[in-house]
């Protein structure tokens, strides 16, 4: 289920096209995908995002292992990721930072927008 905050159309679209991104590189995508959008901030969090082997080496103890892969993962989507941002809010991502915690099965991608300047 993709949550879209009424107010804020793009939200949506960034959260289906982010939760597609995650699918493509890592065969299965979140089942929960929520974006949310203030000033220069734009934060995705997901949920249910790993895939079976990973709940099997999570529950085997390696946990710290998916997080390294996991990492490594979103270090190679990074541009993905910032472009559909970019895309759909026609603003500059000036940082990206990315996390996972495992139990819960969370993960949380953060853009800092470029500051709008006065005119």
């Amino acid at each position: 289920m993709h949550e879209q905050q009424a107010a804020n159309p793009p939200a949506g679209e960034i959260s289906t096209e982010a939760v597609g991104v995650l699918r493509e590189y890592t065969g299965r995508g979140p089942t929960q995908a929520k974006t949310m959008i203030h000033q220069d901030l734009v934060t995705v969090l997901f949920a249910d995002t790993l895939t079976k082997g990973e709940r099997r080496l999570a529950e085997n103890g390696h946990a710290d292992r998916i997080i390294a892969l996991r990492h490594d993962f979103q270090q190679v989507m990074r541009e993905d990721l910032i472009a559909i941002v970019e895309r759909h809010l026609g603003r500059k991502v000036i940082a990206f930072m990315s996390q996972n915690h495992i139990d819960p099965d969370l993960a949380v991608e953060v853009f800092v927008l470029e500051p709008v300047t006065a005119a």
